[in-house]
């Protein structure tokens, strides 16, 4: 759905009320032709769509979260885990907990009761997680979590290797003097993300320098304070690699009111992909959290005949290269 929204110009509700058939709602002749028309080009079929509905009753998938409305992530696993129990019939079940151990034992034992098929534990930040014990006795899986004894299978995103991406993909543009902002430091993917930053580095032969390295908090605020302070420094950096793609929005207004341009005398990575990295001028280019592939998986394997593995696997941040890293005259090459 998002695809076609982007494709047709318009918000994504708008795509959902114009495939609902919601007559309701004021939608122009002109917009609903447009959004047909984006379904069509791209051939895009709703949940469900052309399939009758199944006969008695249906299983169901529950899929508990500590948070959902702080940030976009929740949402996109959820979908991704939506669309895929739905090719097999099977509804999903979501509850946020607040981290709330009574809640989450409360809504446990109501699944138990209604024999749910599997649970999606989830939690809205990478991070190890104790599950309540209850969830042992149910097959379930952690999204986005990981518990200290291995006693569940997970699924989470390969940071490291996003961080990575992100810092070979500045070198191979020239860059060699490449700060990093990174996120508030008890958080697991600001560590991991600057693992991946300096594994990069030593693989490329570039020492890794401690004043190329600022702390930020995950927000405008702490990449525009963050870039300053490492503009201010002598010899300045060529390109900077900010945690997520927040920061690089901070990043990129300390750097246009330095007077700088940037994917020209500068470079700028985020991470994450979030929607605001395809409208910044220029183009972000950013790494993508897989949050939609996870929760897909983590149906598959729910749904997979026999034992779930007691693994944890750790999917891919692809790099998503847009303008904002090339190289054209940065100074200090």
């Amino acid at each position: 759905m998002k695809d076609v929204a982007r494709h047709a110009g318009v918000s994504q509700s708008t795509v959902s009320f114009v495939l609902s058939g919601a007559e309701e709602m004021r939608i122009g002749r002109e917009t609903r032709a447009r959004v047909l028309a984006a379904v069509a080009e791209l051939g895009y079929r709703p949940k469900g769509a052309g399939r009758p509905p199944k006969q008695g009753g249906l299983q169901v998938i529950g899929v508990m979260f500590d948070e959902i409305a702080t940030s976009p992530f929740a949402a996109i696993s959820i979908d991704g885990i939506q669309e895929e129990a739905w090719k097999q019939d099977i509804l999903v079940e979501v509850v946020m907990t607040g981290g709330d151990a009574a809640y989450e034992e409360a809504v446990l034992k109501k699944w138990m009761q209604d024999g749910v098929h599997g649970v999606v534990y989830g939690s809205i930040l990478t991070r190890e997680r104790v599950p309540p014990p209850l969830l042992a006795r149910l097959r379930a899986i952690l999204l986005n979590c990981h518990d200290p004894d291995g006693a569940f299978p997970a699924v989470v995103p390969a940071e490291r290797r996003g961080g990575e991406a992100a810092t070979r993909a500045l070198i191979a543009a020239g860059h060699r003097r490449i700060a990093f902002i990174s996120g508030e430091p008890w958080m697991e993917a600001s560590e991991q993300r600057m693992e991946g930053y300096r594994r990069a580095l030593d693989a490329a032969g570039i020492a890794f320098d401690p004043a190329l390295v600022v702390e930020g908090n995950f927000l405008p605020s702490g990449g525009r304070d963050a870039t300053l302070e490492l503009m201010a420094r002598s010899p300045r950096p060529d390109a900077i690699f900010c945690a997520n793609d927040l920061m690089a929005v901070g990043a990129y207004e300390a750097l246009k009111e330095l007077g700088e341009r940037i994917g020209e005398t500068i470079a700028v990575m985020g991470y994450d992909d979030q929607e605001i990295a395809q409208h910044l001028s220029p183009q972000l280019s950013t790494v993508l959290l897989p949050h939609r592939e996870m929760g897909q998986l983590c149906v598959q394997r729910l749904l997979a005949p026999g034992e779930i593995e007691m693994e944890e696997i750790r999917l891919e941040c692809p790099l998503v290269a847009r303008q904002s890293h090339m190289r054209r005259a940065c100074p200090g090459a």
